[in-house]
């Protein structure tokens, strides 16, 4: 059975780091580019970085340059989102999605599994 099971939202102050987990199960993540998408109340959901399967580069939105950071670690089957300097804006649901493709962040038809999404709030 493949599944995705991602952890590490939770609420954080402004200017706060957190590391958001997508760990999958039934399916090697290694072979499949890895993307992360959120999507906050009332908006569609949003790229925000992958990472691709044959060279390992990764693409950011613009909004996170420099603040997120994309990572695999293929021994544990899992991706990384490490998210430092939070903003209130980046409050949404997080999806984690796999893709047998090179990675994008401007469309999530590429994705073939996703994450059920973990939630980050930032706020004071």
């Amino acid at each position: 059975q493949l599944q995705f099971v991602e952890s590490g939202g939770g609420l954080v102050q402004p200017g706060g780091s957190l590391r958001l987990s997508c760990a999958a199960s039934g399916f090697t993540l290694e072979s499949h580019s890895i993307g992360w998408f959120r999507q906050a109340p009332g908006k569609e959901k949003e790229g925000v970085s992958c990472i691709n399967d044959s060279d390992g580069r990764t693409y950011q939105t613009d909004s996170v340059k420099g603040r997120f950071t994309i990572s695999r670690d293929n021994a544990k089957n899992t991706v990384y989102l490490q998210m430092n300097n939070l903003k209130p804006e980046d409050t949404a649901v997080y999806y984690c999605a796999a893709a047998i493709a090179l990675c994008t962040i401007a469309t999530t038809r590429a994705y073939d599994y996703w994450g059920q999404g973990t939630q980050v709030t930032v706020s004071s």
